[in-house]
């Protein structure tokens, strides 16, 4: 068989066992780099398909919309911490798909327009600083959870959250630990949540360059820090966490 007849029946999947051995012996390099990536392929629709197993467990309950809930952003000094809620089609195949902290910028970019194209619906929101020092961090993203699935439209029938109980919804949820491992749904809101908030933290490098907050997003990391003894807080830095609140407080800031 010619190397374009092989490939018209990987591509189609009618390789059987057999099909795939008779072509790992075959010795001709180009047949050989086709079973590799064709295997690579297989693989990744294997992971995918592993994906949807809290999907597919609700779906057998008779609830086939379903959200995922993450949040990205409970950890900087800066910028607001960002919620999203997605309702993926049942079964969805996004090559990639994962955890947004597993994945380099552009596969998230990528991956972000692909969700924003392909998804049922989408619900986010921004909780700001002023609010999370108010409210605390926690109490925030649980309201940023909330006001992001109640946007969504249609309502899901079942929420999946990372790790987070939301007690008070109308409709059935289930946390799941590291879920955006875990739930395709959870993923691609984990990737929702966290490109909004980088592109929204990069608006913010702009209006206040001395920060470099397209660099580290708002994180503690020692430049940060530094420009914050340098020239204090600026109107986006949580002023309850430290050493924000310290080095606010050493210039008469609060």
């Amino acid at each position: 068989m010619t190397i374009k007849e092989i490939e018209s029946i990987l591509v189609q999947g009618e390789a059987d066992q057999d099909f795939l051995e008779a072509c790992s012996q075959d010795g001709r390099k180009a047949l050989q780099r086709l079973v590799r990536r064709y295997e690579r392929e297989l693989q990744e629709k294997k992971r995918l398909a592993a994906l949807y197993h809290f999907e597919e467990l609700a779906a057998a309950e008779g609830l086939e919309i379903v959200a995922g809930v993450d949040e990205a952003g409970r950890g900087p000094l800066a910028g607001p911490v960002s919620v999203a809620a997605v309702i993926l089609p049942r079964g969805l195949f996004l090559p990639k798909l994962n955890d947004s902290k597993k994945l380099s910028p552009k596969a998230r970019d990528e991956l972000y327009d692909l969700i924003q194209e392909k998804a049922v619906a989408i619900g986010a929101s921004f909780v700001d600083a002023r609010t999370i020092d108010r409210v605390n961090i926690y109490q925030a993203t649980i309201n940023g959870m909330y006001e992001a699935i109640f946007a969504l439209s249609p309502q899901p029938q079942k929420v999946l959250i990372d790790a987070m109980p939301l007690d008070n919804l109308p409709m059935p949820s289930l946390s799941i630990v590291k879920g955006d491992a875990k739930s395709a749904s959870i993923a691609a809101a984990s990737i929702v949540a966290k490109v909004r908030r980088d592109r929204l933290m990069e608006e913010y490098d702009r209006e206040y360059p001395a920060y470099g907050f397209a660099r580290h997003k708002g994180y503690g990391t020692a430049e940060h820090i530094r420009a914050i003894e340098e020239y204090g807080p600026c109107p986006i830095h949580r002023l309850s966490f430290e050493p924000v609140h310290s080095l606010a407080l050493r210039k008469g800031m609060i």
